[in-house]
């Protein structure tokens, strides 16, 4: 490759990633990310109709709710990833679970994205979820956008809302609009800058609202908006001005100032708005640290991680994919890439762009976007792929689970298929497999943080593999990974209501019943490390059923 050609890829991948905004929704269930999500694919023009929250019989699915176990629930308990385009800008959503049993996969696609906006019901404020997700999105400096979903139903005063965020999370807060009323009485918004009222109609259902934008001197808005509800707006305008924050886009960047915006979802009001002033704010792809330092988005060579692997996303083909973030250079079809953590070379013959369940072959892709790679055993979670010299970005942990339930065949003939469905279902990370210390027992451990992930993996065995399954609880709470391997478990003595597991990497690991018995062991054996994150691998393969 000649220098001109350098200088001409680099200039081209730089002008992708300016044009590119990349963002996870981060709520509690059922403050309304779904139906936020579809609105957003609405206004961005990738669907023509919005699926309902929760569809049933002939109703519209939503279209990032694509697991038959979703479609029955009406919840969302896996990540997807949803690309369209808007005002000539290439946005990325990572869609990601809502229900709090399935934190993980949460956890592991913030790992991917350059943005969050965190969505708030008007009525409840900050929940339990939604505070765990902030965590993690602090931990990483990832830029945060509000949105205080519901305005039109009874809600909370919106200056409580602002309060709570910033007592509770030490999130300074700045309203870009403002609300004209609440509930029955939600007119619109006001936009803090450009100072204009911007009211809407209810939508006929699925479709997009019109809008209406006037200035707040212009006297039409009389017609619209009660004297009343806008003179209560305008001065709980002028405290903001007086009192609020001031943008700084170093602070939105780094995670201490979160933009706010109101509205409502289901009816559309805000969401237009919020996505307008949303590309002039988000952060576009930026460095990730590598074993070589931050690795830049313009950068000559390809560089990218996988965050997650998916089993049977089309059922009829019962195929495996793997999700790779792009971070660095231009992935192009049948590139060959080195795969980090085993050193091989690997042709990307078949790379697909994923739209919820849908997929189409893609030709090129850029930093900040999402490919799926066909994934038959090769790839595990936290992988790093690349062209030129070594690279490995930071891996991404296992959190430590909190319930454990062995894992039956109550059919030994078919114990092929369950055998492939464990281990596919392991590598997604859906769920933590643990074997016994005993290698006379086979039957696996499943390692969870709730409850409906076991039932999700039991559901999915019989829906995509054919086989029953059946969970005997067992009577931990606790995981902790030890530092200094198996040989620091050979020193140990007689252990009390504990368990000596190991994990898919053959890594040791110790079930407690409970805090109690945790602290006990730990004073009883001071001498050894015990992490409650997993360690991250590199060039181990796992362990399979």
């Amino acid at each position: 490759m000649s220098l001109g050609t350098k200088i001409l890829n680099n200039k081209d991948i730089l002008e992708a990633v300016n044009k590119r905004r990349n963002f996870a929704i981060i709520s509690h269930p059922d403050a309304g990310k779904t139906t936020l999500t579809e609105k957003l694919l609405l206004y961005g023009g990738a669907i023509q109709q919005a699926g309902a929250v929760k569809a049933r019989g002939n109703q519209r699915k939503a279209t990032s709710d694509w697991m038959e176990l979703e479609k029955q629930r009406g919840i969302s308990i896996t990540s997807t990833v949803l690309q369209f385009e808007y005002e000539r800008s290439v946005i990325n959503l990572l869609d990601t679970p809502g229900h709090q049993d399935f934190s993980e996969d949460t956890y592991r696609t913030l790992a991917a994205a350059d943005n969050a906006v965190m969505l708030e019901d008007a009525a409840k404020g900050l929940e339990p979820q939604t505070r765990k997700l902030f965590e993690v999105c602090k931990m990483r400096k990832i830029p945060i956008f509000t949105f205080i979903n519901k305005m039109d139903r009874p809600g909370r005063e919106p200056f409580s809302l602002l309060d709570e965020i910033e007592s509770e999370l030490g999130l300074n807060t700045l309203p870009i609009n403002w609300p004209i009323g609440s509930g029955e009485e939600f007119r619109g918004v006001i936009d803090r800058f450009s100072r204009e009222v911007i009211l809407f109609d209810k939508a006929v259902r699925g479709k997009q609202s019109n809008e209406k934008r006037l200035s707040l001197e212009d006297k039409e808005v009389s017609k619209y908006v009660e004297r009343d509800l806008l003179e209560n707006s305008l001065e709980e305008l002028e405290v903001l001005d007086e009192a609020g924050s001031k943008f700084e886009k170093e602070k939105v960047f780094n995670g201490s100032l979160t933009p706010v915006f109101f509205g409502s979802a289901m009816t559309n009001f805000g969401v237009r708005p919020f996505l307008d002033s949303f590309l002039k704010m988000a952060q576009k792809p930026t460095s990730r640290n590598s074993n070589k330092g931050d690795i830049e988005p313009a950068s000559d060579e390809f560089s990218g991680f996988v965050f997650k692997l998916q089993a049977n996303m089309d059922p009829k083909h019962r195929d495996r994919v793997a999700f790779v973030r792009v971070c660095s250079g231009k992935f192009e079809k049948d590139m060959s890439v080195k795969h980090s953590r085993t050193g091989k070379t690997i042709r990307l013959s078949r790379p697909q762009k994923i739209f919820g369940q849908d997929r189409e072959v893609v030709d090129d892709a850029y930093p900040g976007d999402v490919i799926g790679l066909n994934n038959p055993g090769m790839f595990s979670i936290g992988d790093t792929l690349y062209t030129g010299t070594h690279l490995e970005y930071e891996g991404i942990p296992s959190f430590s689970p909190e319930i454990f339930s062995w894992l039956r065949n109550p059919n030994p003939s078919a114990f092929k298929n369950f055998r492939k469905g464990v281990n596919e279902l392991r590598e997604e990370g859906a769920v933590q497999i643990l074997y016994d210390f005993d290698e006379s027992k086979r039957d696996p451990i499943l390692a969870a943080v709730g409850q409906l992930q076991l039932e999700v993996v039991t559901h999915r065995l019989k829906s995509e593999y054919g086989v029953d399954a059946n969970l005997e609880a067992m009577p931990y709470q606790l995981a902790r990974w030890i530092s200094d391997g198996w040989p620091a478990i050979e020193k140990l003595g007689r252990i009390f209501n504990c368990k000596i597991v190991k994990d898919c990497w053959n890594r040791p690991v110790i079930l407690f019943k409970n805090e109690w018995n945790l602290n006990q062991f730990v004073e009883d054996n001071n001498q050894l490390n015990l992490n409650k994150v997993a360690p991250v691998v590199s060039g181990v393969e796992p362990i399979v059923l």
